[in-house]
């Protein structure tokens, strides 16, 4: 997913619903902190949102717009609308959000804004499910130097998961590596 695309699935999103606010969870909340994230972290066709105002809306917008949909048959990418609990972000995440203000649409009274995870709080996110993809994901985020393993490493307490949970996050970021500067 661009962010031309991801752009317009949260503007599709607001004229579903008309809502305006969306927070964006997923792999694709990148697209709020890199607008030109590497090719191997947008491999996901689908934005994780739901609106901030109302989060029981989600599920209208993975009707409208989600995996199978009109809109995703038509595009290629769909928004999957998810719940507030569904990403594991560490504590003082609202305060990091990072803003992208989406271009209305012609004919659209819509002004959408996304709110997407920053990107150490992200990855993190990601690393809680300790899924292979998820990992490989936060992979490419340290291989990039998009992500600041001491930040993330100083995070790992505030992620709300057990103490068990948290030293795996730990061991894992500690194996990541990042390139020398050029």
């Amino acid at each position: 997913m661009t962010r031309a695309q991801f752009e317009h699935v949260i503007a599709a999103a607001a004229n579903v619903i008309d809502e305006d606010e969306f927070m964006v969870i997923g792999s694709q909340a990148v697209l709020g902190s890199v607008p030109i994230a590497p090719a191997s972290m947008l491999v996901s066709m689908e934005a994780d949102l739901y609106p901030v105002k109302n989060p029981g809306r989600a599920i209208e917008i993975d009707g409208a717009l989600g995996d199978g949909s009109q809109f995703h048959r038509t595009f290629g990418y769909y928004a999957h609308g998810v719940g507030p609990a569904t990403a594991k972000p560490p504590s003082g995440w609202q305060d990091r959000l990072v803003t992208v203000v989406v271009e209305p649409r012609v004919r659209s009274k819509r002004q959408p804004v996304a709110y997407c995870l920053e990107i150490n709080d992200l990855v993190l996110s990601k690393l809680v499910p300790g899924r292979d993809r998820d990992i490989d994901y936060a992979r490419e985020a340290a291989a990039h130097r998009l992500i600041d393993l001491g930040v993330m490493s100083e995070r790992v307490d505030a992620l709300p998961v057990s103490a068990g949970d948290q030293a795996r996050i730990a061991g894992l970021i500690a194996t990541f590596t990042t390139p020398p500067l050029s």
